[in-house]
């Protein structure tokens, strides 16, 4: 169901980072000096990220929960591309404080923040403020550090024509849209799968609004889904998230991709030039995805986006809910 409307690029399912970024070189685009931040680099999809940027000539921080594990993705990037070694930073997505003061230590200029952190859990687990964890990270902690961050993305802009952000979705949205009546399960029965799908589905929203109220500011968002890659964030599946996923692969919904095939996608939202002046997309297979009924079985689509993770009116509501509640928490 694609329409020619859509932006397209060069790259499919099968490229990788590497690939994607040689396809930029030859364009004449250069990295060198180009400021980003990923989060979650110390394993997964955020190394490959992190490696393939330094690699360019980026200068890369990594945001991690541990140094430790940080700094050795830093060892191996030195390694690999000859002495580039990134910076390390401490952020814990799940707590404000280590947000605000991940925040207050950067200095100067952002041009990429790369949203890549996530985590699954298999049943309810809560931050201190009583958060649902799936939802507080991936979503509130991204969307608490994009806005602290907003002013050094607008001066990133102003130094190389605009910046950008990449928030890291998931086919897993088209499983649930954004219950507001119950954004924590206070009440409703806990499904762990549920609860991923509405933060997946809040980070391509957050894509939306951000692009609305910041690309007067020069700065875009859009929201990526890196396909089947099988990573740590799969450490935490219940019995029967891992029944859901298998049964996913055969069926034929998706085909694992190696890391460097799942990092192609960020990559084209972060570098590529189609998307350097154009957010509030989702992409999938390293192209605009197609957007289907939020009624769509996902047996059918299964590069789709439902329109519950574009919906502008949406975007613009969870924007205001989350500003509520990391403000509530800083007053408190």
């Amino acid at each position: 169901m694609p329409s020619a409307a859509l932006i397209t690029t060069e790259f499919d399912a099968d490229s990788t980072a590497d690939d994607v970024l040689r396809g930029i070189d030859l364009r004449g685009i250069d990295l060198r000096g180009l400021r980003a931040i990923v989060t979650g680099a110390s394993s997964g999809i955020g190394t490959e990220t992190a490696r393939a940027l330094a690699a360019s000539g980026a200068e890369v921080t990594l945001a991690v929960r541990s140094i430790d594990a940080g700094s050795a993705v830093a060892d191996g990037i030195e390694r690999s591309t000859g002495g580039i070694r990134p910076r390390v930073e401490g952020l814990d997505l799940a707590d404000p404080a280590s947000v605000s003061r991940f925040v207050e230590r950067w200095s100067g200029p952002l041009h990429l923040l790369v949203n890549n952190a996530g985590v699954v859990t298999s049943g309810l687990e809560r931050t201190a403020e009583g958060w649902e964890l799936q939802f507080a990270t991936n979503h509130l902690g991204h969307f608490a550090l994009a806005v602290g961050l907003h002013d050094a993305l607008a001066d990133g802009a102003a130094e190389r024509d605009g910046s950008r952000i990449v928030s890291l979705s998931s086919t897993a949205h088209m499983r649930a849209g954004i219950d507001f009546d119950d954004l924590q399960f206070d009440r409703r029965d806990y499904d762990p799968q549920v609860a991923y799908a509405q933060a997946k589905t809040a980070n391509s929203l957050f894509a939306v609004e951000a692009t609305r109220r910041w690309a007067s500011d020069g700065i875009v968002a859009n929201a990526v889904n890196p396909g089947g890659v099988a990573t740590g964030l799969q450490r935490n599946f219940s019995a029967a998230q891992r029944e859901s996923l298998d049964a996913a692969e055969a069926a034929g919904l998706f085909s694992y991709k190696s890391i460097a095939q799942g990092a192609a996608t960020t990559m084209v939202a972060a570098v590529a030039p189609e998307f350097a002046h154009t957010g509030g997309h989702y992409l999938d297979d390293c192209r605009e995805a197609y957007t289907v009924a939020d009624d769509a079985h996902l047996a059918q689509h299964p590069h789709g986006v439902k329109r519950w993770a574009l919906d502008p009116a949406t975007a613009e509501r969870l924007w205001d809910v989350s500003v509520d509640l990391t403000e509530r928490r800083e007053r408190n």
